[in-house]
């Protein structure tokens, strides 16, 4: 019997524990996701810099038209949105513009990115 109430406790001790750590843990706010500091659209030039977490160029101004990525940006291998509540639209020179959602990875699988333009709206919606 005195076995079962210590591995009850035990039990009950680590549940706690583990609720603890959960509600401790950050936020979506994706502030170091993938290396990229909050609020900032980052760029990974190549695919030794994404598995580096090594960004080579990051946005964070919302703009009205498209801005012209640097040489350190365009043509990324992946991009990602640390925003929490505004959409990145990534401008294509080889296929259609895309919206890259708060949050959110994108890998350019050959697609090459030439400008971006961020926007007060998740869906990039004008």
């Amino acid at each position: 019997m005195r076995s079962k109430r210590l591995m009850a406790a035990g039990l009950a001790l680590a549940c706690g524990t583990f609720g603890l750590t959960i509600s401790n843990a950050p936020t979506a706010s994706a502030e170091t996701a993938f290396g990229c500091g909050y609020p900032r659209v980052c760029f990974y030039k190549t695919q030794a810099d994404w598995n580096a977490r090594r960004y080579t160029a990051a946005y964070r101004d919302m703009t009205e038209s498209y801005q012209n990525l640097s040489s350190a940006a365009a043509g990324a291998y992946a991009v990602f949105n640390s925003r929490n509540d505004d959409g990145a639209r990534l401008h294509f020179t080889n296929g259609p513009a895309e919206c890259l959602k708060p949050n959110t990875l994108m890998l350019t699988n050959g697609f090459v990115v030439d400008k971006i333009r961020i926007m007060d709206s998740p869906s990039c919606s004008y």
